[in-house]
């Protein structure tokens, strides 16, 4: 929802901003909520803004930037505060001038998202349960990897998609892409490592100086290896990232396989929100993975 000057200036007033003379520009990009920039006599602030209903996802949004700023290990916008006003809930973060990444801001990135996997929980999964673009991505903790990415994460889509598209024969492909999982993952025994969750190319970007910022997570503990299975998906980052990644911190036996199973959760989920060919190019990484 665009915000008018007066619903800025409300916001403004309870960061306790100097309202006189503030600016408000709608800041282009994402599809899930309105991005503003407000511009103050003393501060500029970066405003996500959705409607009351869907407050949960600033909140998750907010609880993931936090876990990743105390982590240390990468740079991201600072949450300044969150709140509710007038029909609308709203998210304010540290403005930060980005720009595209180079390939040095990758290689950094690389190396730093290596460091950020070294932290580590107990079990897989979150203190809470988040999002996954609008998708509610459940995080109940879990000891085992292979039944926690079954249930949590595969499972979760293919009943979302069943539900959707019934009739289709979605219930017999879970069927036989969980078979194949635990097939793929036996002996698979990853340490809970705390992951962006969302990392592809939209929600990485680097300051002038080319450290790499990241945003927009979907934070949990996990195989370290689905941040870097998310980043191949779309493509969009360079070789030097993920040689970076590699010799920071090796990437076990398996990745390749498993990668595909870590690729298709994400598939899937864009299948659920956006429908047309994602459904169909599921189809397709499902038949690939059947194959083997």
């Amino acid at each position: 929802m665009p915000l008018d000057v007066e619903q800025a200036a409300a916001v403004a007033r309870t960061l306790g901003l100097d309202e006189h003379g503030l600016k408000v520009d709608k800041v282009p990009g994402g599809d899930i909520a309105e991005a503003s920039l407000l511009q103050a006599a003393d501060a500029r602030v970066f405003l996500k803004t959705l409607p009351l209903d869907r407050a949960g996802l600033l909140s998750a949004e907010a609880d993931g930037l936090q876990a990743l700023a105390e982590a240390g290990e990468l740079r991201v916008p600072r949450v300044i505060r969150r709140g509710m006003h007038d029909g609308f809930a709203w998210l304010a973060l540290e403005y930060l001038d980005l720009d595209q990444r180079s390939a040095d801001a990758d290689e950094r990135l690389g190396r730093q998202l290596a460091a950020l996997h070294r932290h580590t929980g107990d079990e897989f999964g979150w203190h809470r349960s988040n999002y996954i673009g609008r998708t509610p991505q459940t995080n109940t903790p879990v000891d085992a990897w292979t039944v926690f990415f079954a249930a949590h994460r595969l499972g979760a889509q293919f009943d979302r998609l069943r539900r959707k598209l019934p009739d289709q024969g979605w219930n017999h492909l879970k069927k036989e892409i969980t078979a194949a999982w635990q097939e793929a993952s036996e002996g698979h025994e990853p340490s809970p490592s705390l992951i962006h969750g969302d990392l592809w190319r939209g929600n990485a970007a680097a300051l002038s100086d080319d450290t790499p910022v990241i945003f927009d997570p979907s934070i949990h503990y996990a195989d370290r290896e689905c941040d870097l299975a998310m980043a191949h998906l779309f493509g969009g980052f360079d070789d030097a990232f993920y040689s970076a990644y590699q010799e920071a911190w090796p990437l076990p036996e398996g990745f390749e396989t498993r990668r595909l199973f870590y690729k298709l959760y994400h598939m899937l989920n864009h299948a659920n929100m956006f429908g047309g060919a994602y459904v169909e190019a599921s189809e397709q990484l499902c038949r690939r993975i059947l194959r083997g």
